[in-house]
C-alpha cells in the first residue's frame, strides 16, 4: 500500500469496537427502540407534522423523516439549529422518493446510543417554534 497508513484511525476504530462491545448490541437496540417509541409518540402530537415511513417500530430504524405544514425542511432545520438541535434537511440523495411522496424535501432526525429523551424534548420544543413562525 502506498503512502502512510492511517494508524490513528485503525486504533480509534479498535477503541470504538471495544466500547460498543462492552455496552452490547442488545442494550443499544433496546435503547434505540425505547427512544424511537417516545419520539414517535411526541412527534405525533404536533399538528401538521407528517412522518414518513412505516408506523410500526419493528419496521423502522432510528431515523424519522418528516415534513411540517408549509414550512420548508431547510427552514425547519435552520430554526432547530438556533435551538441547539441538529437535523438533516433535503432530498437525502433520494429525489425520486421525494417526487413519489409529492414533497420538495424532508427533515430527518436520527437517534443513537448517545441520544436521550431530553434530546427528543428539545426537538419537540424547536418544532413548536417552527409552528409558531409558520402558523
Amino acid at each position: 500500500e502506498a503512502g502512510t497508513p492511517n494508524i490513528a484511525g485503525a486504533i480509534g476504530l479498535g477503541a470504538a469496537v471495544d466500547y460498543l462491545s462492552k455496552i452490547g448490541t442488545k442494550a443499544i437496540s433496546i435503547h434505540e427502540n425505547e427512544l424511537m417509541a417516545y419520539a414517535m409518540e411526541q412527534l405525533s402530537l404536533i399538528p401538521g407534522l407528517r412522518i414518513f415511513g412505516p408506523s410500526s417500530l419493528d419496521d423502522r430504524s432510528a431515523v424519522i423523516s418528516f415534513t411540517m405544514g408549509d414550512a420548508h425542511p431547510h427552514d425547519i432545520s435552520t430554526i432547530l439549529d438556533t435551538e441547539g438541535v441538529a437535523i438533516r434537511a433535503g432530498h437525502h440523495c433520494a429525489q425520486l422518493v421525494m417526487k413519489h411522496f409529492g414533497v420538495p424535501a424532508t427533515a430527518r432526525a436520527s437517534f443513537y446510543l448517545y441520544s436521550t429523551r431530553e434530546d427528543v424534548d428539545r426537538l419537540v420544543k424547536g418544532l413548536d417554534q417552527v409552528a409558531a413562525i409558520f402558523s
